[in-house]
Formats: structure tokens, sequence, C-alpha cells
């Protein structure tokens, strides 16, 4: 059913129903439309309650419990439209909003959607990189939910395990995984389904890279082709194009880079059909790490500042850090060192507000990696001390990796500045 016949099936329902009634009808359409991806659709079946998507939604004539939906529907939405459009300050909103209805529900004894809620406030603190108070939500969210809603607890445990992955605790975002598994089998929703694969992917992605181990490789690749195939399922091309950014990075990283270019070309062309500019600006990351990697070093900051510059107009700081570690490098290559310096300390800045602190740590070790041979061994000790504390309890072995290989750097570093100093003694 397209877009048009069910903003008239809603009219039509709506015809001689109350105000309450009429608000259900708004909010059950709206979260299909979004389960769906289709974040401005589900924005137009809740104009009667919200008419302008800069205003708060019009609710003081509902009954608490519709009030409270109506909330909790407009703050999720704008959160999601906040991702999508980097429109500043849509996180900030959309946390008030769900803020709202948690305290509504939780007055009203309503412990499954009060869960629900939460969940998705946690999803606005991850978007901002505010990864220790999603962390409180979701577990707040999973203990007082218990086992009364199964989809519902397997959702949450996803989200709970794609926090440890974003932040690189790979066997903490596993132990979720596994937990969420058996409830995953269960169910008969293919979003579900395909955000678990898909989630899955990203782990075994992130454990195949360092040490090229084709098992997790192997793995990564199977979870994404189940993700793709339920989402699908589900109708929502938006989780779709994900996949293809994530199989444009898997082949970036094992140095298959005109898979990658494909991968990342259909990934942005369904992002750009979609007006989601600030995906668009994540692939267009990635792309500029795949050219960075090919050597077309040009092409790579060309494309990278119009990412960063995207991306700075949104909340979504932890992506933003990533990018500017990224414009950073791909300036040190080429010899634009006082630039790439201000990137560098620019994306641990960044970094370090958000909370998002092992990327404060991989910032670092990009100078140390990069400007190592223009920089002081007593200024590149430091620099990796404060790096080393931020990843020290990282299960990320990729940042292990760097960790050995920048400390090396250093010694040679310090060697030489050593033996210097002798000659001139």
């Amino acid at each position: 059913m397209n877009l048009t016949a069910q903003l008239t099936t809603l009219r039509q329902q709506a015809e001689g129903l109350t105000r309450d009634e009429r608000a259900k009808l708004s909010c059950d359409l709206a979260k299909q439309l979004e389960k769906a991806g289709e974040y401005d659709a589900a924005g137009e079946a809740l104009t009667e309650f919200w008419p302008d998507r800069n205003e708060m939604p019009i609710v003081d004539d509902l009954n608490e419990s519709m009030k409270a939906g109506v909330l909790l529907r407009v703050g999720t939405l704008a959160g999601w439209l906040g991702g999508a459009d980097q429109t500043g300050g849509r996180q900030e909103r959309a946390k008030d909003l769900i803020t709202r209805s948690i305290e509504i529900l939780e007055g009203l004894g309503e412990t499954v959607r009060a869960a629900e809620a939460r969940g998705d406030l946690a999803l606005c603190y991850w978007r901002e990189g505010a990864f220790d108070e999603a962390r409180i939500n979701l577990s707040d969210a999973l203990s007082r939910l218990g086992e009364a809603d199964p989809d519902l607890r397997a959702l949450l445990l996803i989200r709970a395990g794609e926090i440890e992955e974003r932040t690189r605790r790979l066997q903490s975002a596993l132990n979720f995984y596994n937990e969420a598994q058996p409830l995953v089998n269960q169910s008969e929703d293919h979003l579900l389904k395909g955000s678990f694969h898909i989630e899955c992917g990203l782990v075994y992605r992130r454990l195949a890279a360092p040490e090229n181990r084709e098992d997790y490789l192997d793995r990564a690749l199977i979870e994404y082709a189940a993700a793709s195939f339920h989402f699908e399922q589900a109708g929502n091309i938006r989780a779709v194009a994900r996949v293809e950014n994530n199989l444009g990075f898997v082949y970036f990283t094992i140095g298959r880079y005109k898979d990658a270019h494909e991968h990342l070309d259909r990934a942005r062309h369904l992002f750009t059909l979609l007006d989601d500019v600030g995906t668009v600006a994540q692939v267009d990351e990635t792309r500029a790490r795949t050219l960075l990697a090919e050597g077309d070093l040009h092409e790579a900051e060309r494309i990278i500042k119009m990412a960063v510059k995207t991306l700075e107009k949104g909340g979504q700081q932890a992506i933003l850090a990533e990018a500017l570690t990224t414009q950073g490098t791909i300036s040190a290559r080429l010899g634009k060192i006082s630039r790439a310096r201000k990137l560098l300390q620019r994306a641990i800045e960044v970094a370090e507000t958000c909370g998002d602190l092992e990327a404060a740590g991989r910032a670092r070790l990009s100078i140390v990696e990069e400007l190592g041979n223009l920089t002081s061994g007593e200024e590149l000790a430091s620099i990796f001390h404060e790096a080393a504390e931020l990843l020290e309890k990282s299960q990320d072995p990729a940042a292990v990796r760097r960790l050995v290989s920048s400390a090396l750097k250093i010694i040679d570093a310090l060697l030489v500045q050593i033996a210097q100093e002798g000659s001139l003694a």
C-alpha cells in the first residue's frame, strides 16, 4: 500500500472518532512507517498532532496515555529525522519529548511502553555519542521489562550490543547478541531479525580486520546477507542501504577496492533517494577511507570535506569525530601538516566532549602514526601515554595492534633523539 493510500485510509478510519482514538490510529500508522524507514511519511501520519516539525506536538486535550503515546512517537521520529537530515538540535528535542512520555508512562504503571520509550531515548544518546547515558537507559529498560515482551527485550539487547560495538567492547557486544539470539529466532519480525544480523556482522567485521581472520570475515558476510534478506522482507530500503555501506567497509578493509566502491555506490544511491544526507555523509566517509587506501589522496580529500561539512550540521558527534580523524589523516598524507594537526586535535576534542573516549584515543594514535616524524619524542610519548590510558580496556584487536606499532615508533624516535643529543655533547 503506498503512502497516499495509507493516509487516505487513515482519514477515512478517523471520521467520527474521538481525538484520543484518532491519536491512536495516527501513532500506530506512524510507527509502522517508521519501522519501514519512511520517516517523512511517518511525520505525515502525525500531522494532526504535529503540524509543524519545528514546534512541540499538540497534546493538551488528550488523555494521559495517548498524550504519552504522541510524545513518544514524535520524539522518536524527531530523533530519526535528526540523524537523516542533520538538523541541529533535533536530538535534544527528541530527548525532551521522550523523557516527558516516560514520566507519564511510569506514572501510569505502563511498564512495557516505558521500557520501549527508554530504548528510544537511548538511541538519541547513542547518536550524540553519549554512550554511558545510553547504557544507563537500556539497562533500566531491560531490568524493568523482564520477560514481558520477547520482541522488545530482543530489540533492547540488540541496541545494548550496538553501544558496546560502537565503543569497541566487542566481546561485551557478542554477549548481548548471544542473549538476544533465542528471542530473535522465535520472532516473526523481519526488521528485528535484520537488525540482529547487521549488528552481529559489524562485530565480526571488526574482529576479522586486524588479523585477516577469514572465519570472522566469512561470518560477517553471512550475517550481512541474512540482514539484507530480512530488511527486504520488511520493506525497509533504508536498512538495506546500511547493509550495502557496511559491505563496502568490509571490502575496503580487505583490499578489494572495486567491490567496496560498487557497494558504496549502491548505498549512496539509495540514501540519496531517501534524502538521508546524514547517512550519505557516512557513506562518503567510508569512500574517503577507501580512496586513501588506494592512494587517491586528492579525491579522498574532496569527498571527506563534503562529509565533514554535512556532519558538522547535526548532533552525531561521535560520527563527526571519526570523520575528522579520517580528514586529518588524509591531510597528513598530502603534506598539509598544520591542517592535519588541527583536524586531529579537533577530533580528539569532539570525541572527548561527547564521551567517546576510545575514539579520542584512536585520534591520538593517528597523530603518532601520521605526524610522528615531525613531532618531538617527548611529545609523542605524552600523546601515546594519553592514548594508552583511553584504550587500555579496549576489546578491539585493531586498537591493541596500533598501540604496539605506535610504541615501537616512539621508542625509535626517542633513540634517534638520544643519539643526536649525544653527538652534540
